[in-house]
């Protein structure tokens, strides 16, 4: 991201005296960051390629570091603070995203998500308002074009059709950069093996790998893809199913005893899927409720562990058979 998109699209929605200690940051160093957190009553912090930093008047500082500083370097963000930066993000008009705001964030151009923390007012169990807001996450997205050549291969078979692939991911691991590139590939096709591309049918349920605004994909996610923006997972699998006739389905985060009964109805219609979920390693997936049945059940062909490292969306291993699934 060049310094004027960052400009535009992340720095103009923060507090006034967030903007200047942030633009202080060498770029190099400011092309890196992954999230802006900000908190009443406490400092802003920045997480660098997964490192947090505090902001102070001076730069960055590590939060071991932090009782050394000076007074009067510190930033404090305060509730006017807040209520000025939400009013920002919002657009001063709260009630026109009452419903992102429910869910728990704002998409902003460009695909960038403010996570929203406040006291969460429910009825019979569905949030029905989320106010008194004490903490934005700005999380920053950035497209990688091409990050996931080193693992289409493992999903194209023979050039032609898809494995059914579930990506397995621990958290700030990459997955959803991983699966918005895929996506984008398997719709548009790559031309080093040949493969043409195929329609495909995304559920962002939680609006990170297209980043729809007003419908309209703020990301590259291929020439023939259709999307359900901010739609329950097992509810789009089966929608697109009915209504768009995709060869393959794609989806991030399965969880629930839903989302594993829809991919089996998917999986029965000779619809492709690729899905992404969390863990660390195939020992713990089997420990998950549902989670372990999809597994047992041989719908997924390829399995793709993420490595934990430093580097986002790198292969730490592949699975391509049952006997190493079930063993």
């Amino acid at each position: 991201m060049n310094y004027e998109c960052f400009n535009k699209e992340i720095l103009c929605y923060l507090p006034d005296r967030v903007i200047e200690p942030i633009r202080m940051i060498d770029y190099s160093i400011l092309n890196n960051i992954e999230e802006i957190r900000l908190r009443v009553n406490r400092p802003p912090m920045v997480n660098i390629s997964g490192k947090d930093f505090i902001l102070t008047q001076k730069g960055l500082c590590l939060p071991h570091d932090y009782e050394n500083y000076i007074v009067d370097n510190i930033i404090i963000i305060s509730s006017s603070d807040m209520r000025r930066c939400f009013d920002k993000v919002s657009k001063s008009s709260a009630f026109v995203f009452a419903e992102d705001i429910n869910k728990g964030f704002i998409t902003l151009e460009g695909g960038h998500r403010v996570g929203i923390s406040g006291k969460v007012v429910t009825n019979n169990g569905i949030v029905k308002q989320l106010k008194e807001i004490s903490g934005l996450n700005f999380r920053i997205a950035r497209e990688i074009i091409g990050c996931s050549e080193n693992c289409i291969n493992e999903i194209i078979r023979n050039s032609i059709d898809i494995y059914n692939t579930l990506i397995v991911s621990p958290p700030q691991c990459g997955k959803t950069t991983l699966l918005r590139d895929i996506t984008r590939v398997i719709s548009s096709g790559y031309k080093k093996i040949e493969f043409e591309g195929v329609k495909v049918g995304l559920i962002d349920e939680r609006g990170e790998i297209a980043a729809c605004i007003n419908g309209v994909p703020q990301n590259n996610i291929g020439l023939r893809t259709d999307v359900l923006d901010c739609c329950p997972k097992a509810i789009g699998m089966l929608m697109l199913l009915r209504s768009m006739s995709p060869r393959v389905i794609i989806t991030d985060e399965l969880g629930d005893k839903h989302d594993i009964d829809a991919i089996l109805q998917i999986h029965n219609a000779g619809v492709r899927i690729i899905a992404t979920v969390h863990g660390y390693d195939l020992e713990e997936l089997k420990t998950k409720p549902y989670i372990k049945d999809i597994i047992a059940s041989n719908v997924f062909e390829r399995v793709l562990i993420l490595d934990t490292g430093f580097k986002r969306g790198v292969l730490k291993s592949v699975i391509k058979t049952m006997e190493e699934l079930i063993g």
